[in-house]
């Protein structure tokens, strides 16, 4: 399920939206934003993504459906899909900013020891 409430950028999709077994279809574009995740409080860190896509998924009924998305719905369908299929924003990251939180992450861990 997403919600964007009011957040600028919700679009037509302010809300409730729930989606079963959702797949992307097609994607265009990049853009490159900060993102952050409820897993990994406390770290944020610019994620490229694409920034147009279409997501086809079943409703509550189980009737099959599209939806095309940009802006902060595409970002949050892509983030969303990717915690489905086992993957984080950090995981996005490249070597070096996964290296950095992962420095932060050991440190936060001790300092809670």
């Amino acid at each position: 399920m997403i919600e964007l409430g009011d957040h600028e950028g919700a679009g037509p999709h302010r809300s409730l939206v729930v989606l079963i077994n959702p797949e992307i279809v097609s994607q265009e574009g990049t853009i490159v934003a900060e993102e952050g995740c409820l897993s990994v409080p406390e770290f944020t860190e610019q994620v490229k993504r694409a920034a147009r896509i279409t997501v086809r998924a079943k409703d509550r009924a189980g009737k099959a459906f599209e939806i095309a998305a940009d802006g902060l719905m595409a970002k949050a369908l892509q983030h969303e899909i990717d915690h489905l299929n086992g993957v984080l924003f950090i995981d996005r990251l490249s070597p070096i900013k996964k290296s950095i939180f992962r420095r932060k992450l050991k440190k936060a861990l001790a300092e809670t020891a």
